[in-house]
């Protein structure tokens, strides 16, 4: 039954206004599409991820809760909407402190905030703690956000922005940030031109079917809004797409087969009102289910369902690094030990669901939409709509999270095939489920590992192979296949080692990109097997750690002799944190029976960018008549910072005060390829191309000027002025020809890292500079319940050269969230956890105390000694955890997460 609108108002920004869609809507819509207020975030739809906070009478609700007749003469008010002093001095804190990331849940936690500093201007953790707690942010550990929800009444001036050549180093407020605390940020979900038509996606309900369809023609006929109904037949290009091209093996619409839960078959394009509302199970397909398999097992298993004829036995592509003689060394050492580790499924739970527009720009298709890669989509996109890659442009959207599923194509070419069969603009927006079924997911692992030490303690050698569930298509499963032989070792010297693995199709989700690519995984591997060492050889476990360490010079298991090697420097900066923690954790349990204190500590070693292969990107800079510096930076910056540390580079490069600089952000039509944003490569790749292409810049100024590069460059109204404090030259930039950009002055530079191919047992030069950390955790479980309670992390990792220390400090404290994540409650389980209820993410109430120690040992090879830092972070905290809940209560757990149930098994196993 239809229920007709009634008239309805509320009080938003002072002004009583009329809603005119039906009393039963969700209020988040009407806020949205009614009224315009985009900064209320449509995480979930079912109150999970609070990000569609507003204040109904100055209380929080979320507004995906409530229908809207139910806050009928009620005052609304949602982050753009509210002009006081109060809100300014917070929005002020959140730049200052670092506690936007991506930004998608921002104006959700500051209406949340807004609610409590109203009533208590001076608030303790535990009360910003408290009143958060319904609002979840998947990128910033929430630490910064409690600094600066507490700081907000404080009235701290902002720092000035530094001088010229001063920008590396200062904690620079995100040169992107007042959008993000605004409520101004443009989210995939967040634009469309007018009337565009909305796509909705007909999906799988089986793991393994084929499938036939009805007649579409009077299906759509007979539901009026609907103006096509699209299948494979009418995809006018190649059907597949894929990350790495000669492995594309992804249709963007099934053709006859699905090979997972939730595999997109069919579109239904038409008038927004009638298609949001389309029960799309009456949608005319027939399904036959096929066999399945879902676990790494189950695929490799003989007999299992083949997914692809030219894949004997389900596997993708193997993995190997060989170097010395393993088994034999192993034979000969004092002391082995051996385990087996399984980890799971980790869904990326982004609170921003793959969203996007597209329209037509003449013969140009537009798409603007998530995503970490522009041109990879562009490419991809062109490729399946049968275009040339100059007929499509990919305008990046801001990225509410991405950690890697957003490298994989998902909204583009479905959208792009949409607007050409039907002239019109479109949109789409996944639901949460969606978003949970069709993204990529971590790679669930099998592990076995052997390592041996000799008397004194030194390793001798380690076997190690993992079998990696890689999902249904290829995605990024030869990338995780190929790094993890590299990297299983840890940074630790290991004379001889045999390391292998495999990636093995399944009917499992897509398993692609997320944070560390598979060595995460690795380390829980390594780094538990480390602790039984340690105790075999009766050595401290930081104390082992610090024997076995790399240094300078050592080659790593693929026969690279190593340079700026950091891992020392970070286990020695937890030294004294660990040696007060021991005290501590033995006095605690000297009085506790029933809750017991552990410690324990991992390392993590991370080769930045592309495994053995090219990588570029490429920077254009330019000087305008008028006096501005234009940075073309077309690194996605998905909350991690690129805009501005790429811009700290540029400015220091070409020696102008960041103030200077107006960033041109990704877009296929204007920016050059900066490459993806994965894999911890944009600080060390783009920011090398943006130091490189500065340099080549000031050269060509000084040219003009008859000045040495000691000058220093000042930009004005239509002048640019040098002088080395005795000589002084004047340009004016009016009077000079511009290029075909509109530059008086330009620089376009690219920077390819100096790699070399792998031979057959992985030796070559993989990388060309790595990242270290080593991280420390501390514990508390309950004997009884089984539960854990992380109480502090301790995190040094060696950036190189801090670039802009808050933004690290906020990579760490995200990082170390995820991490906690995957050590303790994170459990995809395919058709049962495709919502943020039951799949768990740590909250506010779960994140420790961190501390973060930042070392600085310049790489050669990074831009002014920088490397990267955002995959590192993740990949020594989950082995810290598990290794701190053995020390505190005997529970080895070998099957990831460590659930309260596990930890009881594993503590009965172990008595």
């Amino acid at each position: 039954m239809n229920i007709q609108p009634i008239p309805l108002f509320l009080t938003v920004a002072g002004e009583k206004r009329l809603v005119t869609s039906d009393p039963g809507r969700r209020l988040s819509e009407v806020l949205r599409e009614e009224m315009g207020l985009k900064s209320v975030k449509v995480g979930c739809d079912a109150g999970d991820c609070g990000a569609c906070t507003v204040l109904v009478d100055g209380a929080q609700h979320c507004a995906c809760l409530i229908p809207v007749a139910q806050v009928a003469g009620c005052t609304v008010e949602t982050l753009e909407s509210v002009e006081d002093d109060l809100l300014c001095s917070l929005q002020e804190a959140f730049l200052e402190h670092g506690a936007a990331q991506c930004g998608i849940c921002t104006p959700g936690i500051m209406m949340a905030a807004l609610e409590l500093l109203r009533g208590t201007p001076q608030p303790v953790a535990a009360q910003v703690e408290d009143t958060l707690g319904g609002v979840l942010c998947r990128c910033t550990g929430y630490r910064k956000i409690i600094s600066a929800v507490m700081a907000a009444t404080a009235g701290a001036t902002p720092a000035p922005l530094p001088d010229a050549g001063e920008a590396v180093g200062r904690p620079i407020r995100r040169l992107d940030g007042q959008a993000k605390v605004s409520g101004a940020e443009v989210f995939g979900a967040d634009f469309a031109p007018q009337d565009a038509l909305l796509v909705r996606v007909v999906r799988s309900p089986h793991f393994h079917a084929t499938f036939s369809f009805g007649d579409l023609d009077d299906w759509a006929a007979a539901h009026p809004g609907a103006v096509a109904v699209l299948t494979s037949d009418d995809v006018p290009g190649e059907n597949r797409f894929g990350v790495i091209p000669h492995l594309a093996d992804q249709p963007a619409l099934a053709e006859g087969r699905a090979r997972f839960l939730g595999e997109a078959v069919a579109l239904v394009v038409g008038q927004a009102d009638a298609i949001e509302r389309l029960d799309l199970s009456t949608f005319p397909v027939t399904w036959a289910p096929l066999d399945h398999s879902v676990t790494q097992a189950e695929g490799a298993a003989s007999g299992a369902a083949q997914l692809h004829a030219d894949r004997p036995d389900n596997t993708l592509i193997c993995g190997r690094v060989v170097t010395g003689d393993a088994e034999t060394a192993l034979a000969r050492s004092a002391h082995v030990v051996s385990g087996r580790f399984q980890t799971g499924y980790v869904e990326h739970a982004y609170i921003e669901p793959e969203a996007g527009a597209a329209w037509l720009d003449g013969d140009q298709l537009v798409i603007q939409a998530c995503t970490q890669a522009p041109v990879m989509d562009q490419e991809e996109t062109a490729k399946v709509l049968g275009l040339p890659m100059e007929r499509v442009r990919i305008i990046p959207s801001a990225a509410g999270g991405g950690f890697g599923a957003k490298l994989d194509l998902s909204v583009q070419p479905l959208l792009g095939l949409a607007v050409l069969k039907t002239g019109q603009p479109c949109r789409m927006v996944f639901s949460r489920s969606e978003s949970m079924q069709a993204s990529t997911k971590r790679h669930p692992s099998t592990m076995e590992a052997a390592i041996g030490a000799d008397e004194t303690g030194r390793i001798t050698a380690m076997t190690f192979h993992g079998d990696f569930n890689t999902g249904a298509y290829a995605s990024w499963g030869p990338t995780v296949a190929t790094r993890v032989p590299v990297h299983a070792s840890g940074p630790y010297l290991t004379p001889a080692y045999a390391a292998t693995s495999r990636a093995v199709h399944t009917n499992g989700p897509v398993s692609g990109a997320f944070r560390g690519f598979g060595v995460p995984q690795a380390a829980i591997c390594q780094e538990m097997l480390y602790d039984d060492l340690a105790s075999a050889c009766g050595l401290d476990r930081l104390a082992f750690r610090r024997l076995n360490a790399l240094k300078d010079g050592e080659k790593s298991p693929s026969g690279q002799v190593l340079v700026s090697v950091g891992i020392e420097a970070c286990l020695d900066a937890l030294k004294s944190h660990w040696d007060r923690a021991g005290a501590e954790a033995r006095a605690f349990n000297a009085t506790s029976d029933t809750v017991k204190r552990g410690i324990g500590v991992a390392s993590c070693w991370y080769g930045c960018g592309n495994t053995a292969l090219p990588n570029p990107s490429t920077i254009r800079i330019g000087i305008t008549p008028e006096g501005r510096v234009r940075l073309h930076q077309g690194a996605t910056d998905i909350g991690q910072g690129s805009n501005t540390v790429i811009a700290q580079l540029a400015a220091d490069a070409l020696g102008v005060a960041i103030a200077d600089i107006d960033l041109v952000g990704p877009d296929t039509a204007l920016t050059p390829d900066c490459g993806k944003t994965s894999a911890s490569r944009q600080t060390f790749i783009t920011g090398k191309a943006a130091v490189k292409a500065g340099e080549v810049l000031r050269a060509a100024i000084l040219r003009q000027t008859n000045l040495d590069d000691r000058a220093r460059i000042t930009l004005g109204a239509g002048l640019l002025t040098a002088t080395d404090g005795i000589n002084r030259s004047e340009i004016h930039l009016a009077g000079l020809e511009p290029d075909a950009n509109g530059y008086v002055f330009a620089a376009e530079e690219t920077y390819d890292p100096p790699t070399s191919a792998l031979d057959g047992d992985g030796q070559g030069i993989p990388y060309a500079l790595y990242g270290y950390g080593a991280q420390m955790a501390e514990v508390e479980v309950d004997l009884k319940l089984g539960t854990t309670r992380v109480i502090r992390m301790t995190a040094a990792h060696d950036l190189g050269r801090v670039i802009n220390p808050v933004l690290a400090e906020g990579q760490i404290e995200g990082g170390i969230a995820q991490g906690l994540g995957l050590a303790l409650m994170e459990e995809f389980i395919p058709g049962r956890t495709e919502n943020l209820h039951d799949y768990l993410i740590p909250t506010i109430g779960d994140m420790p105390e961190v501390v973060s120690i930042l070392i600085e040992k310049p790489d050669p090879e990074g831009p002014m000694g920088a490397r990267g830092l955002g995959e590192h972070v993740l990949i020594p905290t989950a082995p810290a955890i598990l290794n701190a809940v053995r020390d505190a209560s005997g529970a080895r757990i070998t099957r990831l997460p460590a659930l309260p149930h596990r930890v009881l098994a594993a503590m009965r196993d172990t008595s």
